[in-house]
């Protein structure tokens, strides 16, 4: 076997290189620096990111293949919603609620992400995330575990294809463990949660993701409970190895091996090295602490050169996987590259799935008549680049519609009129009058508002995440003309804005949409697309209630509004602003009755559950319904809710029609403190409905019988 050849023949320097990973010249540079080329002539690479030009790639490449053995470089890169087609951010997707969707969008970004030669991305993301604080959020597909589990699925088979073709892109699920539930919602904070919350709700998405057959997993850079993620070898050796099975790569975070000194935990770089590789991380990627420190620890007796070669192997296990170690092989890069517009229908069935309608107020949307004056306000309503969203690869401003752009398009009768009324973050008294001036003229106006690109992602936390001052002030002076105002809000988390919601006749959650931003927005503003998206996180009313989510456990004092005695707030409410799952259409869905197969289920069985649905409406619509459990007696306190499936129904105006689900004896279990699935004898509440709200759903009830 040629990994066994190659393995023996290494000199230790060698081994060292397969596992350093080093970043090309600055930010998205377009080579690697001469030293770096040297190094790779020399052995001591393995793997490169920040290369997005192929003729850079191809150089590292060359001189890897130089190499006394001639071994590849994995080529990495953060293609998380798209390469150069940019889909909605995987929040924004999340909303989708689609696995089909999720995995078709993963194919086309590895389709263009291979022909660009890359060979791995850092996707999927899959930090359960509760807290609209921290800026990741928007990277994530939401706040739960049975969502972060389908989403993790589907985006590995999109990506890797089974290994199989010309456009595979190798997948990392990341950040591994409780990322998403750093201290007040801050980047790159500590993390103190339990064992159960550990097990119960942040490692299940990667779980999935390891019997998807994900290539890597990143840990995070946070510590659990004192213990850094990158040398934290009870979970990524013990859990991870040990109990799933996982053989693939364990690649570091940027750096986050070096930063086991600052965390406190080790001495010097030959500490870290040793902390590292014990724990079961493969690849340092760009810390230094391995080709520097690796070698030492190894003189000094910290580690045994066995642990340095199960890694190696494992990365060459990668890399011919990839295609690289096979005789003049090239991986991905055989692969064609697809038309320009090839993807752009899928980019713009993406953005307007993802878009959640929040309000309507007097039906104002769609809208309708055959000509009518439009007022299109804010500094989000013409902007290309910051549709895109944070990590957009290689996407482009020059290729995104706009808006505006997609607004003109679809209303082409219309009487419409644009001002910007004020920048993201700056005001302009001049803009702002102008924008007054054309509301003042128009029947309508759409306010096109939120955050920049920028002020979501990595290190982009928020304490108020809330619209930006001048943006506020223009909404404000157009809300108080009296004039119907529909609020498109584009942005990478929740906002806290409950005055808008107080004033805007509509509002449309629109994340960062992506390449087709415009003529989806269009699309559903117009009504040729009923709004399908339904919320993957709760949207809270106040900082004060971060982190906020539907699965919580349920308390001895529940709240209750008029009693001080209960746990409550006494300045704002307990419940969010919308729940979980919420998100409205043009039409109207009724739940009637609720089915189950049987009354009493065992281990191994399952369960049929059925929900009569009908469309009320006089439009053609879908509907997106949630089965959730409740456990009201158990030896640990159960979620009040916790989501098991979902269910996708297209129903014609006037149609009815019936929600289909399976639930498995299994899916009632829960961890102990180990990660141990436990099943217990007992009643379990069912209850289907279109959101997380108890008034809303349909409930059923079975028995769990063990023996």
């Amino acid at each position: 076997m040629r990994i066994d050849a190659l393995l023996k023949s290494m000199t230790l320097d060698e081994k060292i290189g397969q596992l350093t990973m080093v970043c090309g010249l600055g930010v998205d540079a377009p080579t690697l620096s001469d030293a770096q080329l040297r190094d790779a002539e020399a052995g001591r690479i393995g793997s490169v990111l920040g290369l997005w030009e192929i003729s850079g790639i191809e150089r590292a490449q060359a001189a890897a293949k130089a190499s006394r053995l001639a071994i590849p470089l994995i080529v990495t890169a953060d293609v998380l919603h798209g390469y150069e087609t940019i889909f909605p951010i995987p929040l924004g997707e999340a909303a989708a609620f689609d696995p089909a969707l999720w995995e078709a969008t993963a194919r086309a970004a590895a389709e263009e992400a291979s022909s660009g030669r890359i060979d791995l991305t850092f996707a999927p993301m899959l930090d359960v995330a509760r807290d609209a604080r921290w800026g990741r959020i928007a990277e994530s597909p939401g706040e739960d575990p049975w969502l972060g589990a389908r989403f993790a699925e589907a985006k590995v088979h999109g990506f890797q294809h089974g290994f199989s073709g010309p456009s595979v892109l190798a997948a990392t699920a990341k950040h591994l463990g409780a990322y998403g539930a750093v201290m007040a919602g801050r980047e790159y904070n500590s993390v103190d949660i339990s064992a159960r919350s550990l097990h119960e709700v942040y490692l299940p998405p990667f779980a999935a993701a390891v019997r998807a057959g994900v290539a890597a997993i990143m840990p995070s850079f946070n510590d659990l409970g004192g213990i850094p993620m990158a040398a934290n070898a009870a979970i990524l050796r013990h859990v991870v190895r040990e109990r799933w099975g996982f053989d693939g790569v364990i690649v570091s975070d940027y750096a986050a091996v070096g930063e086991l000194l600052m965390h406190g935990v080790a001495a010097d770089l030959a500490e870290a090295a040793a902390l590292a590789i014990k724990a079961g991380v493969d690849i340092d990627m760009v810390s230094d602490a391995y080709p520097k420190g690796l070698a030492v620890a190894l003189r000094r007796g910290l580690v045994e050169e066995a642990l340095i070669d199960e890694a190696v192997r494992r990365v060459l296990m990668l890399k011919a996987k990839l295609g690289l170690l096979g005789e003049g092989a090239q991986g991905p890069a055989s692969a064609s590259p697809p038309p320009g517009n090839a993807h752009r229908d899928l980019a713009r069935d993406a953005a307007r799935r993802s878009i959640v309608l929040l309000q309507n107020r007097g039906d104002v949307l769609p809208l309708r008549g055959e000509r009518q004056s439009l007022a299109v306000l804010g500094p989000l309503a013409d902007d290309q680049n910051e549709m895109l969203g944070p990590w957009h690869a290689v996407g482009k401003a020059e290729g995104t519609r706009s808006i505006l752009a997609g607004i003109r398009e679809a209303l082409p009768a219309w009487e419409i009129t644009h001002k910007a009324g004020s920048g993201i973050h700056d005001d302009d008294p001049d803009a702002l009058s102008g924008a007054l001036e054309a509301a003042r003229k128009a029947d309508l106006v759409l306010l096109c508002l939120g955050e920049a690109a920028s002020m979501s992602g990595e290190a982009a936390s928020r304490a108020q995440p809330d619209l930006p001052e001048v943006q506020r002030r223009l909404a404000e002076a157009v809300f108080a003309l009296g004039k119907r105002a529909i609020v498109v809000l584009c942005s990478g988390r929740p906002l806290t804005i409950p005055w808008l919601f107080e004033k805007a006749d509509a509002v449309l959650a629109a994340w960062f949409p992506g390449s087709e931003a415009g003529p989806a927005l269009a699309e559903v503003l117009t009504g040729r697309w009923n709004p399908s998206g339904r919320l993957p996180v709760s949207w809270p009313v106040h900082v004060g209630q971060m982190p906020i989510f539907y699965a919580h456990r349920p308390t001895g004092r529940p709240a209750k509004p008029d009693d001080m005695g209960t746990s409550r707030y006494i300045d704002v409410p307990v419940e969010p602003q919308f729940p979980f799952g919420h998100g409205l259409s043009y039409t109207r869905f009724a739940y009637r009755a609720l089915r189950l197969s049987r009354k009493a289920l065992r281990p191994g069985e399952s369960v049929v559950v059925e929900a009569d649905i009908a469309n009320e409406g006089n439009r053609d619509g879908e509907e997106t319904a949630f089965l959730f459990i409740r456990d009201p007696v158990a030896s640990v306190a159960r979620p009040v809710l916790e989501l098991k499936a979902v269910a996708k129904i297209a129903l014609a105006a006037g149609e009815s029609g019936t929600a289909r689900f399976e639930l498995s004896c299994e899916q009632l279990a829960f961890p102990d403190e180990a990660g141990t699935s436990v099943l217990e004898a007992g009643q379990i509440d069912v209850l289907v409905g279109p959101k997380a709200d108890r008034n809303l759903l349909l409930k059923g009830t079975l028995e769990v019988q063990i023996a």
